[in-house]
């Protein structure tokens, strides 16, 4: 997940997204043709991209490259069912793989990138005419949030999948057992409250620290929450020296390392398991994540209770003012020289039929439906102030890839580092450097 994709803005290694963003869950892989084939098949269907009318116009292959390998012989058996029963003349294929973002880039670089993919942060908006076709003649039953941030040239090249918040997904019985009575409001509150889960022998937060994408929340949406805007990563492309200690990413990091310190944090943070955390927590081993409302309802399906599960925001200061982010989940684009109809037709039903959103806990991408999630009412129920993720900068994602910085990593360093501050002047060099060569 996440998953993203948390978040979403200018990063090599997948999050936000956020980030999850769905997640990145890692069980199987399935193997497909690239959909080359189907090129052919959407040709001449003179059927309008995305129009649900004529459904036997719409034909051909179409196969999907999807980072939820947990849903492959599962849900998308049923998705296939039901996309094919509306459109007989297609057959659809889902492709799944693991470490998404990296596979995804090296598909798209070769060409060999199959009708429908997720996008994700990595690529600049710049470049989306070179792989992906326009999407802007879908037409949705409604309105749609977020259809400018894959957008160039005053045309869309990606639809969300869903939104997301980022906060604290909790064990209520973890807390009862804890003796905790009710969330805390405050960045001390919420180290008290970490430390009467840890005297219960409750490990108080699950951070995923080695498989380091769960670690996007901390590059992306604890800034965000910190700086009150979510543009600290355009900003950068600003700056010779975009990490310090006192910004809000030295700041974010730091919270993570004293939580790190405290003990706060899984015993060996550099053996961690995204896939067994689900179930401590679930169990109320873990009392805590911060991650996306998309991780909710994994939780659940690893035998918690609905009920026992809850969500409140993250207090990063002792202000009491509450803040939370509000991102996209990785975005649907289509390839320009797949079966280009039929491939919009699959991305149009996905968003208005399938269920995906409620599945994956997601806030709905059509603006007029409303979330089943019980666990996001309680968020709203704080009055967090949000903060809307806008359009990434084409030239601070320019600089990030040329300097090869990957941020999960220096958030790994950062926390383990007798020295962090070392590790902040490392990269600002790498960044001041590329930043030379990028800016001219």
């Amino acid at each position: 997940m996440k998953k993203p994709l948390s978040l979403l803005l200018v990063s090599i290694v997948a999050l936000t997204m956020l980030a999850g963003c769905g997640s990145d869950d890692k069980k199987e892989e399935t193997k497909s043709d690239t959909g080359k084939e189907s090129t052919e098949a959407a040709a001449g269907t003179g059927t309008e991209a995305g129009s649900t009318d004529g459904a036997g116009d719409i034909s051909g292959k179409v196969v999907f490259l999807t980072n939820r390998t947990d849903m492959i012989g599962k849900q998308y058996v049923d998705y296939k069912k039901r996309f094919e029963e509306k459109y007989p003349n297609v057959k659809l294929e889902f492709e799944a793989v693991q470490d998404y973002e990296k596979t995804a880039k090296i598909r798209i670089a070769t060409g060999e990138y199959p009708d429908v993919l997720l996008i994700g942060p990595g690529i600049p908006n710049s470049d989306f005419p070179k792989y992906f076709a326009p999407l802007d003649d879908i037409e949705f039953t409604s309105d749609i949030s977020f259809k400018d941030l894959k957008a160039y040239e005053g045309k869309m090249y990606g639809v969300s999948s869903g939104g997301s918040t980022v906060g604290v997904v909790y064990n209520k019985k973890a807390f009862e057992k804890a003796g905790i009575t009710e969330v805390p409001k405050t960045l001390d509150e919420f180290y008290a409250d970490a430390q009467k889960l840890k005297d219960a022998g409750i490990t108080p937060l699950a951070s995923n620290f080695r498989d380091k994408w769960p670690l996007d929340a901390w590059i992306y949406d604890v800034p965000t929450m910190i700086g009150g805007v979510s543009d600290h990563q355009n900003k950068r492309a600003d700056s010779d020296t975009p990490y310090t200690m006192d910004g809000v990413y030295g700041q974010s990091w730091s919270i993570l390392r004293t939580l790190n310190e405290k003990g706060f944090l899984e015993k060996d943070i550099n053996s961690t398991n995204w896939e067994n955390s689900k179930k401590d927590v679930a169990q109320g081993k873990f009392g805590m994540y911060l991650l996306g409302n998309w991780v909710i309802n994994q939780v659940i399906e690893n035998g918690a209770a609905s009920e026992d599960i809850g969500f409140f925001p993250f207090p990063t200061d002792n202000s009491g003012t509450l803040k939370a982010p509000l991102n996209p989940d990785w975005f649907y684009g289509v390839n320009k020289d797949g079966n280009v109809a039929a491939a919009k037709a699959f991305v149009k039903w996905m968003i208005e039929e399938s269920g995906f959103d409620d599945f994956a806990g997601l806030i709905p991408t059509l603006k007029d439906k409303q979330s089943s999630l019980a666990q996001l009412a309680e968020f709203n129920g704080y009055n967090p102030q949000y903060i809307e993720a806008g359009p990434p900068s084409d030239v601070a994602t320019s600089i990030q890839n040329t300097a090869q910085i990957d941020q999960g990593k220096v958030v790994q360093e950062f926390v383990l580092a007798p020295d962090p501050q070392s590790v902040l002047d490392k990269y600002n060099k790498l960044w001041e450097k590329a930043k030379k060569s990028v800016v001219k």
